[in-house]
């Protein structure tokens, strides 16, 4: 691999590494609040968090564009007060690509919390545990397969983040030129074919892998809590 392609790709997991991070705890607190409180306007998060699965990626790109650009509503904020600048650079990056992946994220989790059977957590209240305590010591912990899948899905969706990246960053070499990016640019320049291939592979076998370990990790980590 070229020093080029070196580059998108520690940067495509740099990228994704953080977007996750920055997603997880949002995504169990909003899966929570989906799956166990009924209020007006559920319907609507609902959509809202689910909204980037069935938007264009460059129309959230361009959202984000608009919101935390330096001219943005929040993004002039951000930069005259806090000194904080998202767009084009490797934080924006990664915000897309959270904000891209947070439905994959936010479903995996729900569905682990549904099959939570709700009579625990009532027995560990009947015993003196407060809600908090329940939600820690009892709640979470049979979350996690879910947690594993939604986290591992997240980050290969991440590594697969285009269309809202390159909206909301541009395409800059060694800022925000992630895998996807690279092999775009490849396509675009003569005798790039090579390298474009290299790079296709490459996304391809990382994704599988991601996914076979997300499958294989739920699976054991659900054995071990059936006993």
């Amino acid at each position: 691999m070229t020093p080029v392609e070196l580059e998108a790709l520690e940067l495509s997991l740099w990228v994704s590494g953080w977007a996750v991070a920055v997603s997880l705890p949002a995504g169990i607190l909003t899966a929570w609040v989906l799956a166990r409180r009924r209020f007006p306007g559920r319907n609507l998060l609902d959509g809202l968090v689910h909204l980037p699965l069935v938007l264009p990626p460059v129309v959230i790109g361009y959202l984000l564009l608009v919101m935390l650009g330096r001219n943005g509503i929040i993004g002039g904020f951000l930069d005259r007060y806090l000194g904080v600048v998202l767009a084009f650079n490797w934080k924006g990056a990664a915000l897309a690509a959270a904000v891209m992946a947070f439905p994959l994220l936010v479903r995996a989790v729900r569905l682990s919390l549904e099959g939570v059977d709700p009579g625990l957590e009532a027995a560990a209240r009947t015993l003196g545990a407060g809600p908090v305590r329940v939600f820690f010591t009892v709640t979470l912990p049979l979350m996690v397969p879910g947690i594993i899948t939604g986290g591992i899905l997240a980050f290969a969706r991440s590594l697969g983040e285009f269309g809202a990246t390159i909206t909301f960053v541009s395409n800059i070499r060694g800022q925000t030129q992630t895998l996807p990016l690279a092999l775009y640019t490849l396509t675009q320049v003569p005798d790039g074919e090579t390298g474009a291939m290299r790079l296709c592979l490459l996304s391809v076998l990382i994704a599988m892998a991601a996914l076979v370990f997300s499958e294989i990790s739920a699976r054991k980590f659900a054995a071990r809590m059936a006993g």
